[in-house]
């Protein structure tokens, strides 16, 4: 219909110039919207008319009828929700009906982790030129403290401590905590930061740990491809970023029995929610260790 053609154009000018939305969502929000007004007119309802129960038909209709993944169920009635409050806005409706509408609930994707002899390949690597050794000092780091790479390439040489073993870090908010580094980690920083004095010896150069051949704090950019070229030289199938040593750090120290509130302290996570994501990764150690310690095992 007509009316539903210049409804659409009215919405998609709605987020095209007052939400400011991509051209990608634009075009996904205009296209499930589309959808919804078809169902409105081929269940000969106006869609400033629908109530609660009729929107409860139409999301009967999206995972049944046509079967849609719950992603795409999801992304469809999120698109009517921002329908709505258009209409709202523009004072078409005087209430909205989807002020009460749950969206399904998305399974949460689990974060990849890296397994132990992945790490070793990676550590034992045989880095000789001082990039492939910085590479690989940072890998020593993220994994051994589950630092955020901006917190890692933030790190300046007051900040570390291989004496007594740690590292202050600071994470989202300019919030501050010291995390605890392994003496093998504490090795690795020492044997880099000598190579790291040698190589810039009689330059001035930033006072970041981590340094680019200019002596310069370096890249989040080169830090991802470092990693990237560290990994196919160890003959690693998982592809390397920063953040995957992270989620490895923290579903190894579960598996190894820490708890969840030291961990949460250690990552930085403001809450304990976001900790317990990783509480979910291993079901195959936890049935092991159900199997070894229940007396009935």
């Amino acid at each position: 219909m007509d009316t539903d053609r210049l409804l659409l154009e009215d919405f998609a000018n709605h987020l095209s110039f007052e939400r400011q939305l991509s051209k990608n969502t634009i075009a996904s929000y205009t296209s499930d919207v589309a959808h919804y007004l078809e169902y409105c007119a081929a269940n000969e309802t106006l869609p400033q008319d629908v109530g609660p129960r009729f929107l409860d038909q139409y999301n009967y209709q999206l995972k049944q009828i046509e079967g849609l993944k719950a992603v795409s169920v999801f992304r469809k009635m999120e698109a009517v929700k921002s329908f709505y409050k258009f209409l709202m806005i523009e004072e078409r409706i005087q209430d909205d009906p989807t002020r009460f509408l749950k969206s399904p609930k998305l399974a949460q994707p689990l974060p990849a982790q890296l397994t132990r002899q992945d790490i070793e390949r990676l550590l034992s690597f045989p880095a000789e030129k001082f990039d492939e050794i910085r590479t690989v000092t940072m890998v020593e780091l993220l994994y051994a403290a589950g630092l955020r790479v901006s917190e890692m390439l933030g790190l300046r040489l007051e900040n570390i401590n291989t004496e007594e073993g740690w590292v202050l870090a600071f994470g989202k908010g300019g919030k501050q905590r010291l995390v605890p580094i392994h003496p093998a980690c504490c090795e690795r920083l020492k044997r880099y930061l000598a190579v790291r004095s040698a190589h810039f010896e009689g330059k001035e150069v930033d006072s970041e740990v981590f340094l680019n051949n200019r002596g310069k704090k370096l890249s989040r950019v080169t830090v991802w491809k470092d990693l990237a070229v560290l990994g196919r030289k160890a003959n690693l199938s998982q592809p390397l970023h920063p953040h995957l040593f992270r989620h490895t750090f923290a579903s190894h120290l579960l598996q190894g029995g820490a708890d969840l509130r030291s961990l949460q302290e250690m990552l930085g996570h403001a809450n304990l929610t976001t900790t317990q994501i990783y509480t979910h990764l291993d079901v195959k150690d936890l049935k092991n260790k159900h199997k070894k310690y229940h007396p009935r095992g």
